[in-house]
């Protein structure tokens, strides 16, 4: 088996670096837990204007980029006692949907997409929308935990009238920690920087953007620090961060992420 013999591998999410940290000895690596990734809200005043707004002067489109904001929007609905409503406004609306878990929620409801992606990323759901002109379409967007720059900047190309239909504000992680990671990573103290969902690299990049940091650590990890992701969402969210090599399992696991990490080193 492929090897992390003596790698100090950063860990920035939170929820799992145990786990992911006796994954990394097994693999003869040294875990350095950094976590980078604060915690979403959601504003709900504004949200439940937004819910209200779709049921009572529709939409051309939603586009739905997550399981979980897809859900949380429905039980928004549910607390407000316009469940009904909001799925019956979903059904005369043309739905584009990211991710196997947003489609597989939507079927629970009794919907089916009108466009899906065919690789689980905003650029596959971007592929699926390019036929459709969007000029003068009013288009809600549901986003949570990750902005999706290349989605809205091609809804703005496209003409499109769109609004955000989730509404939510960050609460950034300990920056004493941040600090910590970033220093390491620009002065090439660890190998690799594991990353395992989207809201870890946009505050990492976020945050180092606002110390004026951002050039030192993209150059870091073109240099030295590998950025490994979880999977190809988490990957196009480094890209999108101008963070070019980005090593990334084929399987969204995290122990196929420490496997491809290892054999990444093998073969250089």
């Amino acid at each position: 088996m492929a090897k992390l013999e003596g790698k100090r591998i950063a860990l920035t999410g939170p929820r799992k670096a145990a786990e992911l940290s006796v994954i990394v000895e097994k693999l003869g690596g040294i875990p350095i837990v950094r976590p980078a990734q604060g915690t979403v809200e959601i504003e709900r005043e504004k949200v439940e204007k937004k819910v209200v707004e779709l049921i009572q002067h529709g939409a051309d489109w939603i586009i739905l980029t997550t399981g979980v904001g897809t859900e949380m929007l429905v039980q928004v609905a549910e607390s407000m006692g316009l469940a009904e409503e909001f799925v019956k406004a979903l059904s005369r609306t043309q739905i584009a949907a990211r991710g196997y878990k947003t489609v597989k929620y939507l079927k629970h409801l009794g919907l089916e997409p009108t466009v899906r992606d065919d690789d689980g990323t905003t650029v596959g759901i971007l592929r699926a929308l390019m036929p459709y002109d969007l000029r003068g379409n009013k288009v809600a967007l549901q986003l949570y935990g990750d902005h999706a720059p290349r989605l809205v900047q091609w809804l703005r190309k496209s003409g499109a009238e769109y609004y955000e239909i989730l509404p939510y504000k960050h609460i950034p992680p300990e920056t004493a920690i941040v600090d910590t990671l970033l220093k390491e990573i620009i002065e090439g103290e660890l190998d690799a920087v594991t990353f395992t969902s989207t809201p870890q690299v946009r505050f990492l990049m976020a945050y180092a953007r606002d110390k004026g940091w951002a050039k030192q650590v993209t150059q870091a990890f073109e240099d030295g620090v590998v950025a490994t992701a979880v999977g190809k969402v988490t990957a196009e969210a480094l890209r999108d961060e101008g963070i070019s090599r980005v090593v990334a399992p084929e399987e969204e696991r995290m122990g196929s992420m420490m496997v491809t990490l290892a054999k990444y080193y093998d073969e250089q």
